[in-house]
């Protein structure tokens, strides 16, 4: 049985993490919005769009498997390979 102490200490540590990686998406959102736009304007033939649909799909899919009650494994979200799926 945890203590008090030990729940507060986690809960506190918890999100001390969520702040600072939500601050930590916010600059880099912040910065990279030049090169993104950038990015859009050149990107004549559509790739970038059709990225993002891809992703967008991938995540509904995603949200749809946890619905059902499957789980995606731990190495998989981990596996330094996992952005390359576009590649093949």
């Amino acid at each position: 049985m945890q203590t008090l102490a030990v729940d507060i200490a986690t809960t506190f540590v918890d999100d001390a993490a969520a702040l600072a990686t939500g601050l930590g998406r916010a600059l880099l959102r912040f910065a990279m919005a030049p090169i993104n736009r950038i990015a859009n304007a050149c990107d004549v033939a559509g790739v970038l769009a059709e990225r993002r649909a891809t992703l967008r799909m991938w995540r509904a899919s995603r949200a749809r498997a946890r619905h059902e009650g499957r789980r995606f494994s731990l190495l998989g979200r981990f596996s330094p390979f996992r952005h390359l799926a576009h590649l093949t």
